[in-house]
């Protein structure tokens, strides 16, 4: 089998890892010998059971893991650092593996992949997930216009040339790479491949709920989450119906959290807070009727995102309440009917996406078609062939190249 090495700064013990990294992984090992560079933070490390069912499962499926330590301090220093060591274990293992593409996941595993392929005449996959340099901007950890902000431009600019091939999440991400650089884009091959979920896990109940609850599945605390709008959609539903349940399942500080959501304690005890174990996310949402995501549209690093919540809801049959500008998020939710796009944070806005929540509930129908948006779109499947298919377009154009 032909051989490859994929480099990321996630975590294999973590949920991220195992649903975007090794659930495609599992399917590219059966046609090519892969090397899996991966960085792991101390507390996932430290669960020694975890970490060695993990190592048997790669060993099952023949992908050499190779496990690092992730730093978090200094904080402008680690991620130098961190490139220093990855190019070095890189290059190693690009040369004494014979491989013959770098998948690279996201950005400073990118730019590592760009000097490395380069050195040793191996092409690379940019498989830039999101709009990062926006994304940073848009959470306050980035100033636009700075010299930190301009060097990751550069990178950027420098990857989506050079890369053998780009992926995106999004057609709303890859539409907005061609218009800012119109001539590094030009005949690149681009290919949109958005989150995916496991939809073996995540299917509809088998009965449903006996409760009526909305619910909120992910991190609202990062700086992209527009809080206001959740606390204003939940405000709006708990008036029209009193029995009406809320849940935000979420690692964040369940106490932030509520103050943000709840910020006068009228939804008290209907209001609950907590984190489930990966394992236990599809039970979750299993006692849901409809799941609200609402993120910072309208900003340009939101033209790259693909909720990974939102493939997990559609696959357990449920509908979704979500805003303009994420992504492909509101043209999904169109084109398939599977959810109600709010078109801004006020009472009589919020009102109209709750009477439309619910005449979209009484349709019988809803559950199987939100079913079938999951399928036709996130399946582990559709996006495992596609980065197949991928693979053996850079793979093969490379060694054109070289005769």
């Amino acid at each position: 089998m032909i051989a490859t090495v994929y480099v990321t700064r996630n975590g294999l013990l973590e949920p991220l890892g195992q649903s975007q990294v090794f659930g495609y992984l599992r399917g590219l090992s059966q046609h090519y010998r892969i090397t899996l560079i991966t960085y792991e933070k101390d507390e996932d490390w430290s669960d020694a059971e975890r970490v060695a069912e993990v190592q048997a499962a790669c060993e099952r499926l023949g992908i050499r893991w190779l496990p690092q330590r992730f730093q978090r301090r200094p904080r402008l220093v680690a991620p130098a650092l961190s490139m220093i060591r990855m190019a070095w274990l890189l290059q190693r293992e690009v040369r004494g593996q014979d491989a013959r593409l770098i998948h690279a996941r996201s950005y400073i595993p990118a730019v590592v992949a760009m000097v490395v392929g380069r050195l040793a005449n191996v092409p690379f996959l940019f498989d830039m997930r999101a709009l990062w340099p926006e994304e940073l901007i848009t959470a306050g950890r980035l100033r636009r216009g700075s010299l930190l902000n301009r060097a990751i431009l550069a990178a950027e600019r420098a990857c989506l040339q050079r890369a053998g091939a780009v992926v995106s999440l999004t057609h709303a991400g890859a539409e907005y790479l061609g218009r800012a650089y119109p001539a590094e884009m030009a005949g690149q091959t681009v290919a949109v491949i958005p989150t995916c979920a496991d939809l073996d896990r995540f299917v509809p109940a088998d009965v449903p709920p006996t409760r009526a609850v909305i619910g909120c599945l992910g991190t609202v605390l990062s700086g992209w989450f527009r809080l206001d709008w959740l606390a204003a959609f939940f405000a709006v539903a708990a008036r029209q119906d009193p029995a009406l349940q809320f849940e935000v399942t979420t690692l964040d500080d369940p106490t932030q959290v509520r103050a943000a959501v709840d910020p006068t304690g009228a939804l008290g005890a209907r209001l609950q807070i907590a984190p489930a174990e990966s394992g236990q996310v599809q039970k979750v949402l299993q006692g849901q009727m409809a799941s609200v995501m609402f993120y910072a549209g309208g900003e340009v690093s939101e033209l790259g995102r693909s909720p990974t919540r939102m493939a997990e809801v559609l696959g357990s049959g449920l509908p979704v309440v979500a805003n303009e500008g994420v992504g492909d998020v509101a043209r999904i939710i169109r084109d398939h009917n599977v959810g109600v796009v709010v078109s801004g944070a006020t009472t009589p806005e919020m009102q109209a996406a709750w009477d439309a929540l619910l005449a979209l509930l009484a349709d019988p129908g809803l559950p199987a078609r939100c079913r079938g948006a999951a399928e036709a779109l996130f399946s582990l499947e559709a996006g495992t062939a596609a980065f197949a298919a991928l693979y053996e377009q850079v793979i093969g154009a490379a060694a054109d190249g070289r005769r």
